[in-house]
C-alpha cells in the first residue's frame, strides 16, 4: 500500500482481497450506463445555475460558452484520469453550492476579478492537496457551522422554486406538482423528469425558439485575471470553504461508505490544478461529486467493485463531449424563460438544503451557533464591500467560539 505522507499515491481503494480479473465486453454495460446517467443528472438539475450565474453577471453568449466548455472539458479529463490511476469510480463534477453562490457573487463582482478569485481558490486548493492537510482542515471548521453556512446560502434558490408563483403561476404549479409525484415514484431521476416535462411543456406552447440553434463547436475565451482584496475576501474565500465543505466532505464520504478506500489528496490535487488551468476560460470549480458519484459507487454500475471505474471514464467522455458543443448548450439554456429557470434550480436543490439544515440542527449542544450561521448566510449581509457569505461565517464561527469555547482557567 502507498504511503499516506505521498499525496499523490493513491491508496488501494478495494479491500486487498479483491483482485482484478480480465475485463470482458459485458463489464462495461451497467457502468457505461451509470456513467451516462451520472452525467444526464448533473446536467438536467442544478446546472442551470451556471447559466443562471453568466446572465446575472451580463456575460455574453461566447463567454457563457467559453465558462460550458471550460467546466465540462475539465471535469472530463479529471474523472477520466483518477479513475483510471486509482481503479475507483472517481466521479468529479462542478461546484453546485458555488455555483449558487456566484448567482449573488457575480451581480457585484466584475468578471475579471471573479477570475482572478476563481485562481486564489484553485491554488489554494493546489497547496491542501499536496500538503494532505485536507482531513485537519476539515476538522477546523465545525460541521453544525458548515452546513448551517452552506442551506443559508442555498435557501434563496429554494424560495426561489416557489416565487415564480406569482410570474407564472400554471407553470411553477406544473413544475412543482411533477416533482413531487416523480419524487415520490423515482427519487433519482426527479429533477431529470421535471426537466423533460418542463421543455415539453414550452415547446407544445411554442415559448422555446429552436430556429436559430445550430450544431456548433464550442470556442475557449481568454479572460485575463484581475486580482483584487475585495475578490478574495466575497469570492475566492466563501468559494473555497464553499467546495470544500459542500463538495468534497461529502463526497468522500459517498466513495467510503461503498467500500473504497482511496485518499482524498491525489483528487484534491489533480481537481484543483485542473480548475487552476481552465479558471481563465471561465470554470469556477470542479471537484469530487456527491449525489452523482453515489450512481456509480454502488452496486447499481457493477456486482464487482473492481468494475466501476469504467463508470467514471464513461462519464468524463460524455462530459468532454457535452463540452465540445457548449455553444450549443448555452443558445439552448438561455432560450428559457426565468421563472422555468429558478423554479428548477429550486427544486433541484431542495435536497442540498434539506441535508444541510438537517445536519446543521442534528447536535442539540451547537444547533445555536449553526443556526445563528444559517441565518447570518441567509441575510446576504454586505459589509466593507465583502459578500454575504463571508460574513455569514464569521459570525457563525464567533457564535460557536462564545458559546462553545474554551474558558481561560482561573489562577
Amino acid at each position: 500500500m502507498s504511503s499516506p505522507s505521498s499525496p499523490l499515491s493513491p491508496l488501494s481503494p478495494l479491500p486487498a482481497a479483491m483482485p482484478a480479473a480480465p475485463l470482458r465486453w459485458r463489464d462495461l454495460i451497467h457502468p457505461v450506463v451509470a456513467g451516462f446517467v451520472s452525467v444526464i443528472v448533473n446536467y438536467g438539475g442544478t446546472f442551470i445555475l451556471v447559466f443562471q450565474a453568466a446572465r446575472v453577471a451580463g456575460l455574453s453568449a461566447e463567454l457563457t460558452a467559453s465558462w460550458v466548455w471550460s467546466i465540462s472539458i475539465g471535469v472530463g479529463v479529471t474523472g477520466i484520469v483518477l479513475s483510471v490511476l486509482m481503479r475507483a469510480p472517481i466521479i468529479t463534477a462542478w461546484s453546485t453550492p458555488a455555483a449558487a453562490f456566484l448567482v449573488t457573487a457575480l451581480a457585484s463582482t466584475p468578471y475579471e476579478q471573479a477570475v482572478g478569485a476563481y485562481l486564489v481558490s484553485a491554488a489554494a486548493f493546489v497547496v491542501l492537496g499536496l500538503s494532505g492537510w485536507f482531513d485537519r482542515v476539515i476538522r477546523m471548521i465545525p460541521p453544525g457551522v458548515a452546513a448551517g453556512l452552506l442551506a443559508g446560502i442555498l435557501l434563496q434558490f429554494g424560495i426561489g422554486a416557489f416565487g415564480g408563483m406569482r410570474a407564472e403561476p400554471l407553470l411553477a404549479a406544473l413544475l412543482i406538482s411533477a416533482y413531487l409525484v416523480l419524487k415520490r415514484c423515482s427519487a433519482r431521476y426527479a429533477v431529470v423528469g421535471v426537466l423533460v416535462l418542463g421543455l415539453a411543456y414550452l415547446l407544445l406552447q411554442w415559448r422555446v425558439d429552436l430556429s436559430g440553434l445550430r450544431l456548433e463547436l464550442a470556442a475557449p475565451v481568454w479572460t485575463t485575471p484581475v486580482f483584487s482584496v475585495n475578490a478574495i475576501f466575497s469570492v475566492a474565500l466563501p468559494l473555497f470553504l464553499i467546495t470544500l465543505t459542500g463538495q468534497y466532505m461529502p463526497g468522500m464520504l459517498v466513495l467510503r461508505n461503498d467500500g473504497y478506500r482511496s485518499s482524498a489528496s491525489p483528487i484534491v490535487t489533480v481537481t484543483a490544478l485542473g480548475s487552476l488551468l481552465m479558471a481563465p476560460f471561465g470554470s469556477h470549480a470542479f471537484n469530487l461529486a456527491a449525489i452523482t458519484a453515489a450512481i456509480c459507487t454502488g452496486r447499481e454500475a457493477h456486482e464487482d467493485p473492481s468494475r466501476r471505474w469504467i463508470a467514471g471514464v464513461a462519464a468524463g467522455l460524455l462530459y468532454i463531449l457535452v463540452g465540445v458543443f457548449g455553444v450549443t448548450l448555452a443558445a439552448l439554456f438561455m432560450a428559457f424563460p426565468a421563472t422555468f429557470i429558478s423554479t428548477l434550480a429550486g427544486l433541484a436543490l431542495l435536497g442540498t438544503i434539506g441535508s444541510s439544515l438537517a445536519n446543521a440542527m442534528q447536535d442539540v449542544r451547537t444547533r445555536e451557533a449553526s443556526l445563528i450561521t444559517f441565518l447570518a448566510a441567509a441575510a446576504n449581509i454586505s459589509l466593507l464591500g465583502i459578500g454575504g457569505a463571508f460574513w455569514g461565517l464569521v459570525i457563525g464561527l464567533g457564535a460557536h467560539a462564545v458559546l462553545h469555547g474554551r474558558l481561560p482557567k482561573k489562577s
